[in-house]
């Protein structure tokens, strides 16, 4: 187990999550940006439009394929060192895609900027969770959320930008000096202080990983963090697609329509940051998917009633991100404090169900939306955030509870 030495939240150790949250910020936007330019992008390629939500899912498959390395690779050289690497290798990435001829192309370089996520999630939430204690680390991760929110708020409009009046290619050197100034940040204002581990060699991390993925109490509280997520993470992927091809919004209309999604989020954050100190910690996750699960409705209900489509999905979706805003943050604690692995290992074994969830679903569900459309969308929401009313919650509760007799509030 770590030995673990928290620091008190104030303006001075609030400087090194600002920094990571300008390279999150980057990472993001590098989504939020690109996806609104991907039918433009598909043209340039000459292929179809139906490819657009790809260039999210191989992003976020690039996530997942080295967080098994970085996250354990972090307990033994530094958070960091393997930070500090990983900002500047998305970076360049961002500068190579430029010189991309073909879509086959194109996707291997956004499978590589997807390493960005694993940078993030593996390793620079895990030395956030390390350096803060249980309720500023939730109240660090809040409020980093609502930085980050800028990008899937300014994302489409800038990316109709790109579209309508510049190359889409503008975006990613816009994003790699984002990360350029992320990585003098992190260099000057991150603690190099790291938490002892014991370094074992790399052929023990198998058995690592089988015991966290074996533990009962982990799985729970970590699939809820694919299920509760998911919803929003396919709006971002098809909404290029049912909002401007389906239902032939102009791309200034597109990017308006993002923001009462995203204002959801970035409110139910301020209101996990003034409340929870008042409320057991898990409590504004039993209010929060209540209020998802009633969005998911209002969706299929969009769905099936035509006529009210457009205030449905707005409607639903802001539920459902504001639902998300008030439990995920503290759903990523409990699942990155559910094992007493070194927590480099843990983060990544996070990262890596959470990322290969994004892409397996948002897969599928392209296909489905191919024969189904909003109907598809519609009804895979609804099922995910269903499924977390089921084993996870119960999870939940127990833990809940096993929290409230060791006398912690």
């Amino acid at each position: 187990m770590q030995n673990m030495q928290t620091t008190t939240l104030n303006r001075q150790t609030l400087m090194f999550p600002l920094a990571l949250v300008l390279f999150e910020l980057a990472v993001y936007i590098g989504n939020d940006l690109i996806q609104p330019a991907m039918l433009a992008i598909t043209q340039d390629f000459g292929v179809s439009s139906t490819w657009a939500p790809s260039s999210m899912s191989f992003y976020l498959l690039g996530g997942a394929s080295v967080a098994w390395l970085l996250g354990p690779l972090s307990d033994r050289l530094g958070r960091k060192k393997v930070l500090l690497t990983g900002v500047l290798f998305f970076g360049i990435c961002c500068l190579l895609i430029l010189l991309t001829q073909n879509m086959a192309q194109f996707l291997a370089f956004r499978f590589l900027q997807g390493i960005g996520l694993t940078v993030i999630a593996a390793v620079g939430y895990a030395a956030i969770q390390e350096t803060f204690a249980e309720r500023d680390a939730i109240k660090v991760m809040a409020l980093m959320a609502n930085i980050s929110l800028l990008a899937p708020l300014l994302g489409p409009v800038l990316g109709a930008f790109l579209i309508d009046y510049v190359s889409w290619h503008w975006g990613f050197v816009a994003i790699a000096l984002l990360a350029l100034i992320s990585w003098f940040g992190l260099k000057a204002k991150m603690p190099s202080q790291q938490q002892s581990v014991t370094r074992q060699p790399f052929i023990y991390l198998f058995d690592d990983f089988k015991k966290i993925y074996s533990d009962k109490k982990f799985l729970g509280l970590t699939l809820a963090l694919p299920l509760v997520s998911l919803p929003l993470m396919l709006w971002i992927a098809l909404s290029p697609v049912m909002l401007v091809e389906e239902l032939k919004f102009s791309s200034v209309q597109y990017g308006l329509a993002q923001f009462p999604v995203f204002i959801g989020l970035i409110l139910g954050n301020i209101v996990l940051i003034k409340i929870m100190d008042r409320y057991p910690l898990g409590t504004t996750i039993l209010t929060g998917l209540p209020i998802m699960l009633l969005g998911t409705v209002i969706l299929v209900i969009g769905a099936i009633w035509q006529h009210y489509l457009v205030p449905c999905l707005l409607i639903g979706m802001t539920l459902i991100s504001f639902g998300e805003g008030i439990s995920f943050s503290v759903m990523y604690r409990f699942a990155l404090m559910s094992s007493e692995m070194s927590k480099g290992t843990v983060a990544a074994a996070v990262s890596m169900l959470l990322m290969l969830s994004f892409f397996g679903i948002i897969e599928l569900v392209r296909e489905l939306y191919v024969h189904f459309h909003i109907m598809a969308f519609s009804l895979a929401s609804f099922v995910l955030i269903a499924m977390w009313f089921l084993k996870p919650k119960q999870v939940l509760l127990k833990l809940m509870q096993q929290r409230r007799q060791e006398g912690q509030f």
